[in-house]
């Protein structure tokens, strides 16, 4: 007679909702699926109330990913409902739960969930803490995580500025890792087929600004350096790098439009400033030559794993976690989070070539493995 198969549940964003931790938390089921895991991702009905959420629209137009088992049933403003969500995880008793922490915001939902869970006492909590003190600071923040820490049993970080804040809060067993390979977007293709897909010139520079626009992200130091670029373009006679920009405002859309007029800058821009469907993906990241992240701070960055999947040389800024990522001159290059040292870099980076990183890319990416991620969370709900 064999043993029954285990129980994961994982806690957070999944189809129909849209983004990276719906990406990751997905592509993690599926890798405790392989595993021989029972894999549930219990996701929202209600993620954000809409007057919170910055974006056009919260849900994906993409199909749902298949051989994956979400349940939509969290609503994260209806405490009703965290402890109708409790009980049936009480009774369902999986061995694991992992849960997504990213937002203050989650945590009175997600501690009163898991307080419910834990007095099945059989149930492991792990969490996967992606920013323990915010970018953006809010009322609410410190006691809101203090109450989900209390029923979570270790946790798993990303970058060593989380793991740090985290001593903050718990002192609960904790392992930082690499934040894995975003290898669910599918294989790179031809750098001119994706040119061609976007619609974008065959033989141009082009450098690549990815994911959603916030303030901390430092967009405006990106634009001024490339006000600094297109002035060294025209006086030495050379062609102007492109920035394209693919990723939906999520921040003061105008500050930024006023930027691009006060320096003259459309003709360096190509702007895809709307939201970035899954399958959307490969042809941005194939289409650049390199991909900035001009961040004014940062933990980590998911756009760092994606970038290594589509083997892409990064320029990142010298803050958070960023640097421990991208080791310098070797996947890319670290600027200081101001223009000229971010236009200073991306000279840089033409200088060297792709092809000068592209061996370093290949060895630094096998570190970033979603079995590495899944027994890590496996080895700590055995403590």
């Amino acid at each position: 007679m064999t043993a029954p198969t285990q129980k994961v549940v994982i806690i957070g964003p999944a189809h129909p909702l849209r983004g990276g931790l719906a990406s990751f938390d997905e592509r993690l089921a599926k890798q405790f699926t392989q595993q021989g895991y029972d894999t549930t991702i219990y996701t929202f009905s209600l993620q954000y109330p809409s007057f919170l959420f910055p974006g056009t629209t919260q849900y994906s137009t993409e199909p749902a990913p298949e051989d994956i088992n979400i349940k939509v049933c969290i609503n994260s403003v209806n405490p009703f409902n965290w402890i109708k969500v409790g009980r049936e995880l009480r009774k369902l008793r999986p061995a694991i739960i992992v849960v997504r922490y990213w937002l203050p915001l989650m945590g009175p939902c997600f501690g009163t969930i898991l307080r419910i869970v834990k007095k099945n006492k059989y149930t492991k909590v792990i969490c996967i803490a992606d920013n323990v003190i915010p970018h953006e600071k809010r009322p609410g923040d410190k006691p809101f995580t203090k109450y989900f820490v209390k029923p979570v049993d270790a946790f798993v970080t990303m970058s060593e500025k989380v793991m740090n804040d985290l001593q903050l809060f718990t002192h609960k067993p904790a392992q930082q890792i690499v934040h894995p390979l975003y290898d669910n977007f599918g294989e790179a293709v031809d750098k001119q087929e994706a040119r061609k897909h976007l619609g974008v010139a065959i033989n141009e520079k082009i450098i690549l600004f990815f994911g959603f626009i916030r303030e901390y992200k430092g967009l405006d130091l990106l634009l001024e350096a490339m006000h600094l670029l297109q002035q060294r373009a025209a006086n030495d006679q050379e062609p102007t790098i492109k920035l394209m920009i693919a990723g939906e405002f999520y921040n003061n859309e105008q500050y930024y439009h006023d930027l691009i007029q006060q320096y003259n800058l459309s003709p360096s821009l190509i702007l895809r400033t709307a939201f970035i469907a899954d399958s959307e993906v490969k042809y941005y990241l194939s289409a650049a030559d390199f991909v900035i992240q001009p961040y004014r701070k940062a933990t980590q960055s998911g756009v760092t794993p994606l970038a290594y999947h589509f083997e892409k040389p990064m320029l990142v800024t010298n803050v958070g976690g960023l640097p421990d990522l991208v080791p310098d001159h070797k996947v890319g290059l670290i600027a200081e989070p101001e223009p000229a040292s971010i236009a200073d870099h991306i000279t840089e980076l033409y200088q060297l070539g792709e092809d000068y990183f592209l061996p370093h890319l290949r060895v630094e990416k096998k570190k970033y493995s979603w079995q590495v991620l899944a027994n890590t969370i496996i080895h700590l709900s055995s403590l």
